[in-house]
C-alpha cells in the first residue's frame, strides 16, 4: 500500500527526522490560507501515489499567498500518470545547500532490508543506477534492531567527505532504518534529503511503501488508506478478495488459484503473447467476483482479449459463467472471450455460456491460451 508524502512525513517525524511543517489542502482557497498562515515563499505539491510530480508539473515555487492559490488552481487540474490531484501540500520554501538520497528497502532475493545512500539526490534514483551505479552506495542491515550506527557512518562517509556533516547523515540513517522495520515498509525514500543553509538535514520528501501483510494486521496501518488516490482498480480487487497485479500486456488473464495463474503466464509467454494482468478470482467465486474481475480488465485499455483458465475445485463453473454473462448483460463489453472450464459442474457452466453466446470455449488449457494468443495478434478463431 502507498501513503501520500504528508504522511510519510508524519511517520519519519515520528522517529525523530527533521521534516517541513506543512498543512494538506484539497482547493486553491485553501492553499492561499495555508500559505498565507505559513508565511513567506512557499511549495505547493501534488499528493498523489506515483513518481514524476516534478516533471509533470505538481511540484511549484509560490512567492505568496495570492501565487499559492494560482498554482494550486494549476495543479488541482492534473492527473499525472492516470491519477487525478485531489489533495495538496502547502510547505514553506527553503534555501538549499545540497541533496541527497537515502532509502530503505525490502531485498527480497537476500531476505534482508537494504539501505541505499546517493550523493546525488532530488533526481531519478533509477537514472543515477543507470547511468553512474557507482554513485549508489548499498549495505544490508539487522531486520530486528536496524541499521548500526557504525554502519550508518560507514555509510555517510561514502557520500559526504566532511566529517560533521557525515555524522548527521548517519544518523538520520539509523532514525529512517527504524521508521522503515516500525512501519513494515517495503520502501521508506528520502530523495531529496537537503543540507539547509544552517548545516542541519532535511526530509524535503518522502516516500513509504507499505506491505500489504503488515497492513492487514495493523488498524493503524490501515487507517493511512486513501480510498481516492489509489487508483480505482486495486481498490475494487481489494473490495471483492481479488488478488490483482497489473502488467504490461494485453491478454486479461483470469484464474482461480495463484499457482495455476503462474503457469497461465507462463505459458502465455511459452506461446508468444503477454500477460496484461495477475488476477486470481480466488477458490469461492460468486458471479460477483467474475462481475468485478472483468470490470477491472476492461478498464485496462491495453487489454485486448479476456482468458478465464478455470480449474473448479472450491469454485464452480456454474458460477464463472454466471458471471461472465451478468457482466456482459451489466456493461458491454466488446473483447473476446476464451474460456476454458474444468471441474465442479464445468457441464452446466458450459450450458450458460453456450446460451450466451458470450465466449469462445477451449478443451485444455494449452488450446485456450493458443486461441487468446491469436486473438490478441488479431488472428480469427473459432470456438
Amino acid at each position: 500500500m502507498n501513503v501520500h508524502e504528508y504522511q510519510a512525513k508524519e511517520i519519519f517525524g515520528r522517529h525523530g527526522i527533521h521534516v517541513l511543517e506543512g498543512r494538506v489542502v484539497r482547493t486553491a482557497a485553501e492553499a492561499r490560507q495555508a500559505a498565507a498562515a505559513l508565511g513567506g515563499p512557499v511549495v505547493v505539491k501534488a499528493q498523489v501515489h506515483t513518481g514524476g510530480r516534478g516533471k509533470a508539473g505538481g511540484i511549484k515555487l509560490a512567492s505568496g499567498p495570492e501565487e499559492a492559490e494560482a498554482k494550486a488552481t494549476d495543479i488541482l487540474k492534473l492527473s499525472i500518470k492516470g491519477f487525478p490531484v485531489r489533495k495538496l501540500l502547502v510547505t514553506p520554501a527553503v534555501e538549499i545547500e545540497h541533496e541527497y538520497y537515502v532509502g530503505a528497502i525490502l531485498d527480497r532475493e537476500d531476505g534482508l532490508p537494504l539501505m541505499m545512500v546517493s550523493g546525488e539526490g532530488g533526481i531519478d534514483i533509477e537514472e543515477v543506477a543507470a547511468k553512474t551505479p557507482e554513485k549508489i552506495h548499498k549495505l544490508h542491515f539487522d531486520p530486528d534492531h536496524g541499521l548500526r550506527a557504525f554502519q550508518a557512518r560507514e555509510l555517510a562517509h561514502k557520500i559526504e567527505p566532511n566529517g560533521r556533516q557525515a555524522l548527521g547523515i548517519a544518523t538520520l540513517l539509523v532514525k529512517l532504518s527504524k521508521a522503515f522495520l516500525a512501519a513494515g515498509a517495503s520502501l521508506a525514500e528520502i530523495n531529496p534529503l537537503v543540507r539547509c543553509a544552517d548545516g542541519t538535514f532535511l526530509a524535503l520528501d518522502a516516500k513509504l511503501n507499505l506491505d500489504d501483510s503488515e497492513v492487514a494486521l495493523r488498524k493503524d496501518l490501515e487507517a493511512l488508506r486513501d480510498p481516492d488516490g489509489s487508483g480505482g482498480h486495486t481498490d475494487k480487487a481489494r473490495e471483492f478478495g481479488l488478488s490483482y497485479i497489473p502488467l504490461e500486456g494485453d491478454i486479461g488473464c483470469v484464474v482461480n488459484g495463484a499457482g495455476l495463474a503462474m503457469a497461465t503466464m507462463d505459458l502465455v509467454k511459452h506461446f508468444g503473447g503477454d500477460p496484461a494482468n495477475f488476477l486470481d478470482i480466488g477458490g469461492s467465486s460468486s458471479p460477483a467476483k467474475v462481475v468485478a474481475a472483468l470490470e477491472i480488465l476492461t478498464a485496462d485499455k491495453h487489454v485486448r482479449v479476456i482468458l478465464f483458465n478455470i480449474f473448479g475445485g472450491i469454485t464452480r463453473c456454474d458460477h464463472v459463467a454466471e458471471g461472465i454473462v451478468a457482466a456482459l448483460e451489466q456493461t458491454h463489453i466488446e473483447l473476446p472471450i476464451v474460456v476454458r472450464l474444468t471441474g465442479t459442474n464445468e457441464g452446466r457452466g458450459r450450458e450458460i455460456l453456450e446460451e450466451s453466446g458470450a465466449a469462445i470455449f477451449a478443451g485444455t488449457m494449452e488450446e485456450a491460451v493458443q486461441k487468446a494468443v491469436a486473438l490478441a495478434a488479431g488472428t480469427e478463431v473459432k470456438g
